[in-house]
């Protein structure tokens, strides 16, 4: 390899990561707008949100189909890296459950905005559940895990249970301004918890 090819393969390496942070601001941008404007908002309000033009946004997601996928696929892959680094950051495992779920919460609220599409015929569609159960609900098995080993939470209770029931109370909530699912969900977690002694 000679100078010149190294050089070319250092300015890359930039513009790579540019590129990454720039398309990760265009997903956190579409998920907040679909969650206050629905998936039908004019990408012009994307635009406007992450700061760039609506060019951009069709380089990078050329239908709306492909960004809708792209903002679950962005989400679900976030929730899944947080339960990890909450664990590590050394908090006791029972509160790193407690944050992922608030986490986890956020995704769902998200998620049911984006329910109707989900479940039209778009073939892109069928793989996102299971992609979502492949990538979550190890993680929330671990965190879980983690807790019962620390003795803070009772055993008889598994990762998918759990993520199924806090997804049952986060269901209305787009729909009803007097429904908080975070009051009830906050009552499930706190039910988990042994009694100190």
């Amino acid at each position: 390899m000679n100078d010149g090819d190294n050089g070319a393969e250092q300015a890359a390496r930039p513009k790579r990561a540019d590129a990454r942070r720039n398309k990760e601001t265009l997903l956190d941008a579409a998920a907040a707008i679909f969650v206050t404007a629905g998936v039908e908002a004019p990408v012009r309000d994307i635009a406007a949100r992450a700061g760039v033009g609506t060019g951009t946004i069709y380089r990078h997601f050329p239908t709306r189909a492909d960004l809708i996928i792209a903002v679950y696929r962005h989400q679900v892959e976030a929730c899944a890296e947080a339960g990890p680094a909450l664990l590590a950051a050394g908090a006791a495992p029972y509160a790193a459950l407690a944050q992922w779920i608030d986490l986890f919460v956020d995704f769902l609220v998200t998620k049911h905005g984006l329910a109707a599409v989900l479940h039209s015929d778009n073939a892109d569609f069928d793989t996102l559940h299971a992609y979502f159960l492949d990538r979550l609900v190890p993680v929330c098995t671990r965190l879980l895990e983690a807790a019962a080993a620390a003795g803070e939470i009772r055993t008889d209770v598994d990762a998918y249970q759990l993520m199924r029931g806090v997804g049952n109370l986060c269901v209305g909530a787009e729909s009803d301004p007097r429904y908080d699912p975070r009051l009830l969900v906050g009552l499930l977690i706190a039910g988990l918890r042994l009694p100190r002694g």
